[in-house]
């Protein structure tokens, strides 16, 4: 039987985190499992786990239920947990509540950790401060291996910040880092000093989540200090956090590409009638835009009325424009968000778009081309005498139509960013409306122009 179904039935035996116990469940997926069972079936387990598990378990909760567990808590019971937990858990959670939430939790630390993360919650919401942890392993650098673990061990524990010992000063101020198996692999007697490389990588406390995320992944770490500009050790950030930051980060950005708001919580987590408004507020925005379809055919009414058969290819054409847009929204999105162009590789971006745009309408023109020619050949569709005609029209439409999809959709982003507005508004769907409209434009305005005087 899974824990799951021993939870449902009201046995909690398997829920003793204990390693040295045969039935030993990592608190991760613990918190997997309440995340997928009814509230009050986890809250009960959640209540049955021993003192110390509910605080490790705790952090491994998403936001949504770490709130809704809280709450349901007695205020000496919510002490405790909030408490205990890591500095950098605390501060997520606190920085998951609205105000007036705060005002009461902070009401529950003790001064120590109310003083820590009151000043914590004075930086931006996106800042390296809301994810840092203030419990650091630190050494002096004029003192022996012996005497640094000795003093390591006396007022650390064993947490994922002591995986790396960082240097100072007598003010504190960061010197370098120093892996732990370092001090493991090192004669004893040696000076700290003697095993510096005189390389450290640090967060500055203003930088940004995302900046964090870059750093850990050019310089390979683990483990990053976060320093205030006169390069005071204040924190560190750690790799478990960074992934979470950057799940969070690709979560909230394939959402708004995908063309809804980003969502607060879980999908499985997110009310019905949320998931709506979410939803349906960039719906009618693009719906209104669409409407302007409908008004750049009807500008173009004479068109269709004289040649019919210019509307069968409608779909094709706005839809061939919209896709090419959308795939260029995507791609440089994207590249933004990785930090492989910005804002002065407009240019760079602009003539690779258009290049490819060119490229791309060439060929589906082409396909279009062959396609009409085809069917009149083997008789399976009259486009009347003037067939021909009608072949380059649709060739030379898909050329312009997917030209100045590509170009929107890699543009568009450019210049949001430039107006410091997210790139990812400018989601696939809103690309595709915007090119939606405009395509219309070009391919009548093109048709007017090649069947001048045969079927126009």
């Amino acid at each position: 039987m899974s824990i799951k179904e021993k939870i449902l039935k009201g046995d909690f035996s398997d829920l003793l985190l204990n390693r040295n116990n045969a039935h030993y469940v990592h608190p991760s997926a613990v918190a997997k499992v309440f995340a997928t069972i009814p509230f009050e079936a986890a809250l009960k387990a959640y209540q049955a786990l021993p003192s110390k598990n509910q605080v490790t378990v705790f952090s491994y909760l998403d936001t949504f239920l770490q709130k809704k567990i809280i709450k349901n808590f007695s205020p000496k019971k919510s002490e405790f947990i909030l408490n205990e937990l890591s500095s950098d858990d605390r501060m997520m959670f606190f920085s998951t509540l609205k105000s007036l939430e705060q005002t009461h939790f902070l009401s529950l630390l003790n001064e120590k950790n109310k003083d820590s993360v009151q000043s914590l919650l004075g930086y931006p919401k996106n800042s390296v401060a809301r994810i840092m942890d203030t419990n650091i392993a630190t050494t002096r650098f004029d003192i022996t291996l012996a005497e640094a673990i000795l003093e390591i061990r006396s007022k650390h524990t064993d947490d994922e910040t002591t995986n790396v010992v960082f240097v100072v000063d007598s003010d504190n101020k960061l010197i370098d880092d120093i892996p732990i198996r370092r001090f493991v692999l090192n004669d004893p007697d040696k000076k700290v000093s003697d095993i510096l490389d005189g390389f450290c990588p640090s967060l500055a406390i203003s930088e940004t989540k995302e900046d964090a995320v870059t750093k850990f992944k050019e310089y390979d770490r683990d483990v990053l200090p976060v320093v205030n500009a006169q390069n005071v050790l204040l924190g560190v950030v750690t790799i478990d956090d960074i992934l979470d930051v950057a799940e969070q980060a690709n979560t909230k950005e394939i959402q708004k590409i995908g063309g809804l708001e980003e969502l607060d919580y879980p999908y499985v987590k997110t009310s019905f009638f949320s998931l709506l408004k979410k939803r349906a507020s960039w719906l009618i925005i693009l719906f209104l835009g669409e409407m302007l379809t409908a008004t750049a055919m009807g500008y173009f009414d004479g068109e269709i009325q004289k040649a019919v058969v210019l509307a069968l290819f409608v779909p094709l054409i706005i839809s061939s424009g919209g896709n090419s847009g959308s795939q260029a929204a995507t791609l440089i999105i994207r590249a933004m968000a990785l930090k492989e162009i910005g804002l002065k590789d407009w240019w760079f971006v602009m003539r690779r778009e258009i290049l490819s745009g060119l490229s791309l309408g060439v060929v589906l023109g082409s396909i279009g081309l062959i396609r009409i020619a085809i069917w009149q050949n083997l008789h399976w569709y009259d486009y009347g005498q003037h067939w021909f005609l009608l072949a380059v029209t649709i060739f030379f439409s898909l050329i312009g139509i997917v030209m100045w999809g590509t170009l929107s959709g890699s543009m568009i982003p450019i210049l949001l960013k430039r107006c410091k507005i997210d790139p990812a508004t400018s989601s696939a769907p809103f690309v595709a409306t915007l090119v939606d409209v405009t395509g219309l434009i070009i391919y009548f305005s093109i048709a007017s122009i090649i069947l001048k005087g045969t079927i126009l």
